[in-house]
């Protein structure tokens, strides 16, 4: 097939092959039967994916490259922010922006064990668990309906002589109260970590030096976080990344990332710095070789040059995404006027424009939410819990509780248990058409109605 081709005709060959394939095979649009499953959230691709998928395996070089640094060059200039490292995960994310403020080039700032975070209980257990994994003590606060994000209320009393951050998620899109968590963290010398992994694309307006300034969530704070796993606002199959302004946290999470090493140098380069053998680390002798010192007790994080290049393709698309989920989310909203005596809307927060990840709905008093996610399931829409409702309710927190050590809840969780009790919520993925969305408020309604 490839005789008397060069090496670049040979891959455009196959190449078009591969977009043929995705064209033919893939992405077939079905007419929608009513029934038909309607998924809370999936893949939205088209040929481009597949190429670049299949032009990155053709180098063979599996792991970080041309791709990896394409892509976190163009997400760092889409988010308008200096740095980004792209990862395996959006946990792994959380956990390199946690374990950076553990390291000791932050001098006194930086985390201990023992240490306080500041956080809420409802959400997804990896914004949390890196905390516990280290040995900082997560403090628990309540939330708020409609708009499932922290009570800023009750930040003043989580504060104390040992809290040194603040680490919380944008719930499905809709940002917290920045205003109130940045002034506070400002106010008390805290770190601020944004764990954006659901909100990608959002953006909040902020006052600055008396100036109104929009920006994208995960840029505010002191380090972003992001998830590319499948049901998020782009994908890369497995993947995320950390973000920050800050050279020197930029420089921690490449360590961590990185195996904990010192050096910069990223794979296949030798040397950069031009002084790989002619200084002196820790107790090491004098020369030895700085690909092989480490600062940190790191991980090996990194994601490969395919997710990366799935990544490219996927990033270029995304603002589409951020507006077709827009849409989507309110034209639902407008589907189900006239149900709020059964059910509670979501609210977006002031200054905020959200990249809704998903419609969160509270029931009522009155309204069984098994009962109502049981009807929608059962004619095809697919729907979820606001991920762990109570963390602490969970088994992992059984010895913790039964001890009373481990973390500090700050008054009561009411809200959160109620979210818990009654909260489920629908997707708005780019993917879904205006007959889904209408045919999900209607089967919600006829659920309501037999409550």
């Amino acid at each position: 097939m490839f005789e008397h081709k060069t090496e670049a005709e040979a891959r455009k060959q196959i190449l078009d092959m591969v977009a043929e394939y995705c064209d033919t095979y893939h992405n077939q649009k079905k007419e929608f039967c009513e029934g038909d499953r309607i998924p809370y959230a999936s893949r939205v691709y088209d040929h481009e994916e597949m190429v670049n998928l299949v032009d990155s395996s053709l180098e063979f070089w599996l792991t970080s490259g041309r791709y990896t640094e394409r892509f976190e060059k163009k997400l760092a200039e889409y988010l308008g922010i200096r740095f980004c490292s792209l990862v395996n995960s959006g946990s792994s994310a959380n956990l390199l922006a946690f374990m950076a403020l553990t390291s000791p080039l932050l001098g006194e700032r930086r985390v201990k064990r023992g240490d306080e975070v500041i956080t809420v209980a409802c959400g997804f257990p990896t914004t949390v668990a890196p905390m516990l994994q280290y040995g900082a003590v997560p403090v628990f606060v309540d939330v708020t309906i409609p708009q499932y994000n922290i009570d800023i209320t009750m930040l003043e009393a989580a504060l104390s002589e040992k809290t040194k951050a603040v680490m919380i998620a944008h719930t499905l899109g809709n940002p917290f109260d920045l205003r109130a968590v940045k002034g506070f963290c400002e106010a008390h010398g805290l770190w601020l970590v944004e764990d954006n992994c659901d909100a990608l694309g959002t953006q909040y307006t902020m006052e600055e030096d008396g100036k109104e300034v929009t920006r994208f969530t995960g840029t505010i704070g002191d380090i972003g976080t992001s998830s590319f796993y499948p049901p998020h606002h782009m994908t890369m199959g497995e993947g995320g990344a950390v973000y920050t302004d800050d050279p020197l946290l930029n420089k921690i999470v490449r360590s961590f990332r990185d195996w904990g090493r010192d050096c910069v140098c990223p794979s296949g380069h030798d040397n950069l710095c031009g002084h790989r053998f002619d200084r002196q680390y820790g107790e090491l002798p004098v020369g030895y070789d700085h690909k092989y010192v480490y600062s940190h007790l790191g991980y090996n994080l990194k994601a490969t040059d395919m997710q990366a290049a799935i990544g490219c393709a996927q990033l270029d698309k995304f603002p589409s995404f951020v507006e077709h989920r827009r849409h989507n989310f309110d034209r639902l909203m407008a589907g189900l006027h006239g149900t709020e005596d059964k059910l509670i809307l979501p609210e977006a927060c002031p200054y905020a424009r959200p990249s809704w990840f998903g419609f969160l709905i509270t029931c009522k008093e009155g309204v069984d939410r098994n009962q109502v996610v049981q009807y929608i399931e059962k004619k095809g829409v697919q729907t979820r819990m606001l991920f762990a409702g109570n963390l602490t309710k969970h088994p992992c927190f059984d010895e913790m509780r039964a001890s009373g050590q481990g973390y500090r809840v700050v008054g009561g969780l009411e809200q959160t248990d109620r979210i818990m009790k009654d909260t489920f919520w629908v997707g708005v993925y780019p993917g879904m058409t205006d007959e889904k969305i209408d045919y999900m408020a209607r089967v919600i309604k006829e659920a309501i109605a037999l409550c």
